[in-house]
């Protein structure tokens, strides 16, 4: 799970963006000060850095970071905006700036979007599922077809709907992943989009009865208590396919 730090005194703002984060499945710390937040820092894989602290500027804790030659990524969160200030935190070492006012969902995307671009691990994630040269993605007997926007299990049509396909095409594009609520919601629907967790739950069970009707495992789309949902990897036996 990947750790962030918010490193903000204004409280409202830094309980918005950690109830955020954590619906997104992230682990979050939270820092009102500079001292709290250099004690913090070696358990942390990304800051949201606001300027202006009690005990002095966030300009300070990012130039300590580069000086030490510590790459965590450090996103920047302040009222400022000067050309200069948002000038000075990128020459400075920041990986990206954003101003208040904000939407807490425009710093997740832009958190996950700078873990692309610094994370190994990240940038191994699609932001699409991506489709073969035959416009197909196989997964033992389930098969996904994106030119016809067909699924069919061990040849079978499952009849879904639009959303429900897209479900479970997010789903096959990384097995065994847990993909929070908000992820699903953010990648099927868009960040602006009205909708709520319920939606996922929702769809989700209509995808298992279509799936199950079909002769898939009752469990191939798994809950993940708490977090959120999975598509397993089922052996061929379970899947009662030919050996």
């Amino acid at each position: 799970m990947t750790r962030v730090l918010i490193v903000e005194d204004e409280n409202a703002i830094a309980e918005s963006l950690l109830f955020a984060l954590r619906r997104d499945g992230f682990a979050v710390t939270h820092a009102k000060t500079l001292a709290a937040a250099e004690t913090l820092l070696p358990e942390t894989d990304l800051v949201v850095l606001d300027l202006m602290l009690p005990d002095g500027s966030g300009f300070d804790l990012l130039a300590k970071l580069r000086t030490l030659g510590q790459r965590t990524p450090v996103i920047i969160l302040t009222s400022r905006d000067e050309e200069a200030d948002r000038v000075a935190g990128l020459e400075g070492g920041a990986d990206d700036y954003v101003l208040k006012p904000f939407s807490p969902r425009e710093v997740v995307a832009r958190i996950r979007a700078v873990l692309r671009r610094t994370s190994p691990a990240w940038a191994a994630i699609p932001t699409a599922v991506p489709s073969s040269s035959s416009g197909r993605t196989v997964r033992s007997s389930l098969v996904i077809d994106n030119d016809t926007r067909r699924a069919l299990y061990q040849g079978k049509l499952v009849d879904l709907t639009r959303t429900e396909f897209e479900l479970l095409r997010v789903l096959q594009g990384a097995p065994e992943r847990v993909f929070t609520r908000q992820q699903l919601l953010d990648r099927i629907f868009g960040e602006s989009y009205a909708v709520t967790d319920r939606t996922v739950d929702a769809h989700v069970k209509a995808l298992r009865r279509k799936l199950s009707q079909a002769g898939a495992p009752a469990d191939l789309v798994e809950t993940e208590r708490g977090v959120g949902y999975r598509l397993r990897e089922i052996s061929p036996e379970k899947e009662n396919l030919p050996r």
